[in-house]
């Protein structure tokens, strides 16, 4: 299971500014077969600067979802803390 990439990203607007909501494309090769989902995602930071991840994918994936979610989460982390996810 790997993810290849997060595509069509969009952030939305919340009034909350420690958190921030996103919506997207993931791409992911799963048994060497590849699959695209949509998914809806939240990054909150904590005051500690920890961050949490909470992500959610409306159609279902024929493959274990812990394992893909700590991907995917991990995947999420690093487009953040590279800048590559949309500020506004």
């Amino acid at each position: 299971m790997k993810v290849v990439q997060i595509k069509n990203v969009v952030r939305k607007e919340v009034p909350i500014y420690y958190r921030r909501l996103y919506s997207g494309i993931a791409e992911f090769e799963l048994l060497n077969k590849p699959e695209e989902r949509s998914i809806d995602f939240t990054i909150e930071t904590k005051p500690t600067g920890q961050k949490n991840i909470f992500v959610t994918m409306p159609e279902p994936v024929d493959y274990p979802l812990v394992p893909l979610m700590r991907e995917l989460k991990k995947f999420l982390i690093n487009l953040d803390d590279a800048g590559k996810l949309p500020q506004t």
